[in-house]
């Protein structure tokens, strides 16, 4: 069995900082890609960054200069550092995780989302 869970989140005040942890466990053979999507209130879920294996990053150009995406290949781990925050940023937050699992088959997990709310 292979579990995501996510962390960090919070309620933080515009131009403010969070960081958002990731980390999946469980029979995992190995872990090909890691991304962070993000969900407001009313609006469809959005690809926010991705990190390969190689180390490889991708933002979405409304986070570019503001967020980045970090990882640790040895713990199956993922990081969102985000800066500058602003109210826009609000939504619920997911890990998303592409894998093969310890019996061989391909996987794409989803975390249970954190709640980020940037407010004054």
């Amino acid at each position: 069995q292979v579990q995501v869970v996510e962390s960090g989140g919070g309620l933080v005040q515009p131009g403010g900082s969070l960081r958002l942890s990731c980390a999946a466990s469980g029979s995992i053979f190995h872990v090909s890609g890691m991304h962070w999507y993000r969900q407001a209130p009313g609006k469809e879920r959005e690809l926010v960054a991705s990190i390969r294996s190689d180390g490889g990053t991708n933002y979405a150009d409304s986070v570019k200069g503001r967020f980045v995406i970090s990882g640790d290949n040895a713990k199956n781990t993922m990081y969102l550092q985000m800066d500058s925050l602003k109210s826009e940023d609000t939504a619920v937050y997911f890990c998303n995780v592409d894998l093969i699992t310890g019996w061989g088959s391909n996987e794409s997990m989803w975390g249970q989302g954190t709640q980020v709310l940037v407010s004054s």
